[in-house]
């Protein structure tokens, strides 16, 4: 029996085989002439065969998908018979460059002028590179990039998971996830949350493991076994036995003695927030306004963003949502608003600060927002991320009453506003503290990077400090505002336990976590939440901090948490 240890960011326990994702397909030589023996007709008759091929499986997968999954495959395959792209090659084949150097250097040409014409057309330009990589990849025999096509469910594994690999995703097929990079709060670790999949990252060694081999995966643990036994198909049966108990929530979070603690749910556009209704979101505590214009080169119109927002809007009537303000930036460029040329993006011009280098596009922001709550029953909150400072937060909280806004608020992610939170927060409303960019700056650690997992953990006493800090500085006398926690910490059960005992108001996490948080803080009472939070703040170690409190949770045991 075979182990591999990684982190676990996911809960579950699940058999099934594996399937490795392809690695990504490298550039053809530059200036590669066609083979000795094969003329540009034979080339090009080869690159139509390949791109057919590709256009023809596609279009097979497009078929047996729905939603956004349907739509990206159905323009992907459309772009593998683009006639611009063929000619294109061919006119380098008949030059003597090779089909697959010709289709990699006609396709960057295309790309390129799609980009440039802007609007729907922009968006298709990566469609054109996705395409690239495919027709090389079938010209060399080998496997697509991608998620693997299947007719049976499997555990993918993988390096890591690209945004753009996820629009294909079906957990209906997907098991597991389990990679040998990324880190608790990469990308591949916030899909696998959202979408209910077991998933354990930065696991050095399985991108050796063989398509087929079969494996056990507990997502709570981190671990991934190979030819697993009795112990471990009892397990994955026990664990299907307790996600049908975590499927249901009541619609309020509260501790056993009654102390109320809202559980809210992150979402990022309107299919997100009406899911995050079924699920019994008690309102939005973090709709990453952003993910709604991600593909965007031009700036939204205020038409365009008032409907986008209202989408959210309509989910909740009555109920509280929390927008953050473009968080553009570092992981999430927006190319109307973000240098892509910043040598340090993650310190750089992101979130609030845009509006130092690109002014009026967070008041045509706000306008839209005030536009939308005005034709909605939602409590509107408003925040703006990356705030450093008490002036920056003035500043904001003015700009948001000049838009009719009447809740400003900020974002703490930033060490320096957990230090002055007291005085951040006389100038607004609320704060939600972000920490998944609260523990990277924290530890001086990126979010992505494996080998750095263990330092960017929320569990870290540091960050659990400056979590404390900023509770108190929200919580002073006579001006005590919610302090809220938004950052993907809120969805770990035994953590947010943690987060209520240092004084944390509301919880807001992929709305497949509510069930599950809301099980476990029904077993503590707010005085031992407080005890739990003193023992890892005590802790000498991140690990130490996550098995003390661990150790006096048996519930997290009893349903596969």
């Amino acid at each position: 029996m075979q182990n591999f240890q990684g982190v676990g960011v996911s809960p579950g326990r699940v058999i099934g085989p594996v399937r490795q994702m392809p690695k990504p397909v490298s550039e053809p030589p530059a200036g590669e002439p066609l083979p000795d023996g094969v003329s540009a007709e034979e080339a090009t008759a080869e690159l139509k065969l390949a791109a057919t091929a590709v256009h023809d499986e596609l279009k097979a997968r497009a078929e047996r998908a729905s939603g956004d999954g349907k739509a990206v495959l159905e323009a992907t395959a459309l772009m593998a018979r683009d006639t611009m792209l063929l000619k294109g090659a061919g006119k380098l084949i008949a030059k003597g460059v090779s089909n697959q150097r010709a289709v990699w250097e006609s396709a960057a040409s295309v790309s390129e002028m799609l980009h440039n014409l802007g609007g729907y057309m922009a968006e298709r330009a990566t469609d054109v590179l996705d395409v690239r990589a495919r027709i090389v990849a079938e010209l060399r025999g080998q496997a697509a990039p991608g998620i693997p096509a299947s007719a049976t469910p499997f555990v993918l594994v993988a390096e890591d998971l690209a945004p753009a690999d996820t629009a294909t995703l079906d957990p209906a097929t997907v098991l597991a996830l389990v990679t040998s990079g990324g880190g608790p709060q990469s990308h591949t670790a916030i899909i696998a949350r959202s979408l209910g999949l077991p998933a354990v990252v930065a696991a050095p060694g399985v991108d050796d493991l063989p398509d087929g081999a079969e494996v056990y995966v507990d997502g709570a643990a981190g671990a991934l076994i190979v030819e697993p036994g009795d112990a471990e198909r009892t397990a994955a049966a026990a664990w299907e036995e307790t996600a049908s108990l975590l499927a249901d929530f009541d619609g309020q979070g509260t501790t056993a003695d009654g102390h109320l603690v809202p559980l809210l749910a992150n979402v990022g556009g309107a299919k997100d927030a009406v899911a995050a209704a079924a699920l019994g979101a008690e309102g939005v505590g973090l709709f990453r306004t952003e993910f709604c214009f991600l593909e965007r080169d031009s700036e939204p119109t205020v038409d365009e963003q008032t409907a986008a927002y209202q989408g959210v809007f309509d989910a909740f009537p009555g109920k509280k949502v929390v927008l953050r303000t473009l968080d553009a930036g570092a992981d999430k460029p927006l190319p109307f608003l973000t240098d892509a040329t910043e040598p340090n993006p993650a310190l750089g011009v992101r979130g609030y600060r845009t509006d130092l280098t690109s002014p009026g596009v967070l008041q045509r922001q706000l306008e839209s927002i005030a536009r939308a709550a005005d034709r909605s029953e939602a409590d509107v909150w408003v925040m703006a991320p990356m705030i450093s400072t008490a002036d920056e937060a003035a500043k904001f909280a003015s700009m948001c009453a000049d838009a009719g806004l009447k809740t400003p608020g900020v974002m703490v992610e930033v060490p320096s506003a957990a230090l002055t939170a007291d005085a951040i927060l006389r100038e607004v409303s609320f704060a939600s503290l972000g920490t998944n960019d609260l523990t990277q700056y924290a530890m001086a650690a990126d979010r992505q990077l494996g080998p750095l997992a263990a330092l960017n953990t929320p569990w870290q006493p540091a960050v659990l400090r400056l979590i404390r800090l900023s509770a108190e500085g929200a919580a002073t006398e006579g001006n005590a505002k919610p302090v809220g926690v938004c950052g993907e910490a809120a969805a770990d059960p035994a953590l947010a336990v943690v987060l209520v005992g240092l004084g944390v108001t509301t919880l807001s996490m992929t709305a497949r976590s509510l069930a599950a948080v809301a099980a476990v803080l029904k077993t503590v009472t707010l005085e031992q939440a407080q005890e739990l939070a003193q023992l890892a703040l005590s802790a000498r170690t991140a690990e130490d901090a996550r098995s003390a409190v661990r150790g006096k949770l048996p519930v997290l045991e009893d349903l596969g948490l």
